[in-house]
C-alpha cells in the first residue's frame, strides 16, 4: 500500500467521558513526540462532572496537531475526526475539513444515542448520505473489541473500556507508527493486573490488524521529523512546566518553596505536581479555602520562604484582600491564576483570558502588583522563573496568568540543564545589626525595595500588618502626607521594574509596517501562525507578544507607533486593548472571541486582512 507524506496533520478524538479519548489522545501524542514531529495539543473537557452519557454536554475531546515543520497551535480544522458516538459527531463535525477522514463507532449510533444527541427520529447521519463530503469509515468498534476479548475473563464493562485501544491501533497503522512505546507503557501501568494488561494489548493489536486488512483504506500516511534545534526534549503540559519552573526558581534562590492552594479547575494539577517533589524540599498545603491558602503563603514568605499560591478566576477574586495585605507588607508572593470561562462558576473546564483587568486592578485602594503572562505550555517554565525572581528581588506580589488552554495543552520542550539556569539569584536577608544601628524595616534601596528580615533574627524586631506604614520605621501611621508618599513609593517600585526587564521585541515580521498584531497569553501560537501566512503572501505585518503586563516594557509605545494599525486578539471582551488605548492613546483595534475555545489562526488572519484592505 502506498504512503503519502504530509507536512502536518490534525487529529481530533471525541466521545463520552468514559470512552477514554483523553488517554487515547495523550498516548498518540507521546508516540508522536518519539517520531521527532513538532506538536501541540488541546484537551477539551466537559464542563459538568457527570454530564448525562450520550449527550452533547458529556462529550470529551482531544485535538493533536503535529508536523514536519514548527507547530504553534493545536490546529484550526481536523484532517481526521474520531467519534465514538452520535453526540461527538454532532459536536465536532464542523471542525473536520472537507475530504477529511471520519472514523465513527457504529455502536454509538443506535436509537438511544441518536435520541440523546437530539437527531430527528429515524435519522442516522451514518446512513442518510449527509457525510459524502468526508472519507467515512464506520466501524463496529465495540463489537470488534468484544470479539477480540471473547476469551478474556474480564466482565462486559471492563471489556468495553478497552475500545479506545482499538482506535489507537487503527491510527497507528494508518500513520505507520511503531506500537512499542504504548506496549511498554501498558506493561508498566498494568503490571499487577495481568487480565487488564492482556485485554488492552489484544485490542490495540486488533485495531492495527483490522486497519491492515480492510480494503477501504487506500492510503497510509507518514510525517517526517520536524527541524527542531538539536537537544534533549520532553513532552510537557503547562501546569507541569509551571511546577518545574517554581521548583527551579526556589533552588536557584536557595529558598524553601511553600505552595498553599485550594483545589480549583484548571489549577489543581499544580498542587498535584508539586506534592510529588518533597525530595526538593517542596512544602505543599491544601487549605480549607482560597483565603487560607494565600494567607498561609504570605506567612511562609514572612518566615523567609518562597510563598506561592495558585487558583483560577473565582479564587483570585477571593484572594484580593490578602493580595492587598502582601502589597502593604511588601513581601514576596507569587499568585498563579489559571484562567477559565467566567464570571462566577462560569465554564470551569473551558479557556478564557478574562482575568487581566482583575489582575491589574481588582483590589481595593491603590494596590499595584506585577502581572506576567505565559504564552505556551513550555513558556510556563520561564515565566514561573521570572515571576519568582521579580517577587523576591522587589519584595512584591507577582500575579502569573495562565489559562486552561495552556495548562492542559502540551508541546515538546527542550529543557535546560542546571548549569544553564541563572546562578546569581541567592537572596540576601537582612543580617543582625551592630550595637549602634537602628533597624528600619521600610528603609529602601535605590529601587525602592525594603529589606527582607526573617522573624526571630536578633535586633531585627519590627511591626507588620495591614495598616498603613510610616516611612522607614514601619510604625502605624494615619498621617495624610505619609499615606500619599507611601502610595507613590509602592507605585514607583513597580513602575521601576520596567528598567529590569528586556525591551519588547518582535516575534515575527518587519519593523515599520502596515499592521502589528499584539498579543498576550495563549493567543501566541494562533497569532504567530497567522502572521507567518500573511508575510508569505507579501503583507507588511508583524507580531509582538507581551509577557510583562505590569509594568509594560519601556519601549512598547515606540514599537506600536511604527505601524499604521495595531490589532489585539483576545479571548475576552477586550481587556488589553483598553490598557493600550489608555496608556499610549493609540486607536488599537480589538478582535475578541468568548466561546470557551482558543482563537484560531484563520480567524486572526481574516481580522488582519480586513485592516490591511
Amino acid at each position: 500500500m502506498p504512503f503519502q507524506y504530509k507536512d502536518e496533520v490534525t487529529i481530533k478524538f471525541a466521545g463520552d467521558s468514559g470512552d477514554g479519548m483523553q488517554l487515547t489522545g495523550n498516548e498518540f501524542t507521546g508516540n508522536t513526540a518519539l517520531t521527532g514531529s513538532d506538536l501541540a495539543t488541546f484537551p477539551d473537557f466537559p464542563a459538568e462532572i457527570r454530564a448525562p452519557q450520550g449527550t452533547t454536554a458529556g462529550v470529551s475531546g482531544f485535538q493533536l496537531h503535529f508536523g514536519s515543520r514548527r507547530i504553534f497551535t493545536p490546529g484550526d480544522r481536523c484532517d481526521v475526526l474520531v467519534v465514538m458516538n452520535a453526540a461527538a459527531l454532532k459536536s465536532h463535525l464542523n471542525s473536520l475539513k472537507k475530504g477529511g477522514i471520519l472514523i465513527a463507532n457504529i455502536d454509538g449510533f443506535d436509537h438511544k444515542n441518536l435520541r440523546l444527541s437530539k437527531y430527528p427520529d429515524g435519522d442516522n447521519p451514518l446512513q442518510n448520505g449527509s457525510l459524502t463530503d468526508y472519507e467515512l469509515h464506520a466501524l463496529p468498534i465495540g463489537k470488534l473489541t468484544r470479539e477480540a476479548l471473547r476469551e478474556s475473563p474480564l466482565g462486559t464493562k471492563d471489556k468495553e473500556r478497552a475500545k479506545n485501544m482499538f482506535v489507537l491501533g487503527f491510527l497507528y497503522w494508518l500513520y505507520d507508527r511503531d506500537m512499542q512505546s504504548t506496549i511498554d507503557r501498558l506493561n508498566a501501568k498494568f503490571a499487577r493486573q495481568p487480565d487488564i494488561l492482556q485485554a488492552n494489548l489484544l485490542v490495540l493489536k486488533a485495531g492495527w490488524h483490522y486497519a491492515e486488512t480492510i480494503e477501504t483504506l487506500g492510503t497510509r500516511y507518514r510525517v517526517a521529523p520536524a527541524p527542531l534545534p538539536a537537544g534533549e526534549y520532553r513532552n510537557i503540559m503547562g501546569n507541569e512546566a509551571l511546577s518545574i519552573g517554581l521548583i527551579a526558581a526556589a533552588r536557584q534562590l536557595q529558598l524553601t518553596l511553600f505552595y498553599g492552594s485550594y483545589p480549583i479547575t484548571p489549577a489543581s494539577d499544580i498542587l498535584h505536581h508539586l506534592a510529588k517533589h518533597k525530595n526538593f524540599g517542596v512544602k505543599t498545603f491544601q487549605a480549607e479555602d482560597e483565603i487560607a491558602a494565600i494567607c498561609a503563603a504570605i506567612g511562609a514568605s514572612y518566615g523567609g520562604n518562597l510563598g506561592i499560591t495558585g487558583t483560577s478566576g473565582p479564587g483570585l477574586a477571593l484572594k484580593a484582600e490578602a493580595i492587598g495585605l502582601a502589597v502593604m507588607l511588601e513581601l514576596p508572593l507569587v499568585i498563579i491564576d489559571v484562567q477559565r470561562g467566567g464570571p462566577s462558576t462560569g465554564l470551569p473546564t473551558k479557556t478564557e483570558q478574562a482575568d487581566l483587568l482583575q489582575a491589574l486592578y481588582g483590589r481595593n485602594g491603590e494596590c499595584p502588583a506585577v502581572v506576567l503572562a505565559a504564552h505556551s505550555p513550555s513558556d510556563c517554565f520561564d515565566t514561573a522563573m521570572e515571576a519568582c525572581r521579580l517577587a523576591v528581588q522587589y519584595m512584591t506580589p507577582v500575579i502569573l496568568l495562565s489559562d486552561g488552554y495552556i495548562a492542559n495543552g502540551a508541546e515538546p520542550w527542550q529543557f535546560p540543564t542546571a548549569d544553564q539556569l541563572p546562578q546569581d539569584w541567592k537572596v540576601k536577608f537582612r543580617q543582625t545589626l551592630q550595637a549602634d544601628e537602628v533597624f528600619l524595616p521600610y528603609e529602601r534601596d535605590e529601587k525602592w525595595v525594603r529589606p527582607w528580615a526573617i522573624p526571630g533574627t536578633d535586633t531585627l524586631t519590627h511591626r507588620i500588618g495591614g495598616l498603613e506604614k510610616e516611612d522607614g520605621t514601619g510604625n502605624i501611621s494615619y498621617s495624610p502626607a505619609n499615606h500619599e508618599y507611601m502610595v507613590k513609593v509602592r507605585e514607583a517600585k513597580i513602575a521601576g521594574i520596567a528598567d529590569d526587564i528586556a525591551p519588547q521585541t518582535l516575534t515575527e515580521g518587519v519593523e515599520n509596517g502596515d499592521l502589528l498584531i499584539l498579543g498576550w497569553g495563549s493567543t501566541y501560537g494562533a497569532i504567530r501562525s497567522a502572521v507567518r501566512d500573511l508575510i508569505a503572501e507579501g503583507h507588511s505585518v508583524a507580531h509582538a507578544h507581551l509577557r510583562h503586563l505590569r509594568p509594560l516594557p519601556r519601549n512598547l509605545g515606540d514599537l506600536l507607533r511604527q505601524y499604521r494599525r495595531v490589532l489585539i486578539p483576545e479571548i475576552n471582551n477586550g481587556q488589553l486593548v483598553k490598557v493600550i488605548r489608555e496608556q499610549y492613546l493609540l486607536p488599537a483595534v480589538p478582535f475578541n472571541k468568548i466561546q470557551g475555545l482558543p482563537i484560531t489562526s484563520a480567524e486572526i488572519k481574516i481580522a488582519a486582512l480586513s485592516l490591511l484592505s
